[in-house]
């Protein structure tokens, strides 16, 4: 048991870092800092479900963000599947970002 769960938190790690390594074009925060990741769950299998958002509906990479979310997550050596969920409720908004995300754009 002890194995699994730190080979667990571990996979969270590198899910994080990986994250914080995709950036929105139009804002130079990463995805995790900037607040459109509402949830990350790997269950025992090692399968992966992100629920994240965008700051806006309409947002530019609307298409293309989730797909490289999921394809950046799925080249971590431990992830099986990776599941996008996009979701707009709650509507994001610039109090959800990191301390680091708005002392970087000037909210502090």
């Amino acid at each position: 048991m002890e194995t699994k769960d730190n080979s667990y938190l571990q996979l969270e790690e590198k899910i994080l870092k990986v994250l914080k390594e995709i950036y929105d074009p139009e804002i130079p925060v990463n995805i995790y800092d900037l607040g459109l990741i509402y949830e990350i769950d790997v269950d025992e299998y090692d399968n992966v479900d992100i629920k994240m958002t965008l700051t806006a509906p309409n947002c530019p990479v609307a298409e293309s963000l989730p797909i490289e979310v999921r394809d950046r997550i799925n080249a971590i050596e431990g992830v099986k599947k990776t599941n996008i969920e996009m979701t707009f409720d709650p509507p994001w908004a610039a109090n959800m970002m990191s301390e680091e995300a708005k002392l970087m754009l000037g909210y502090l």
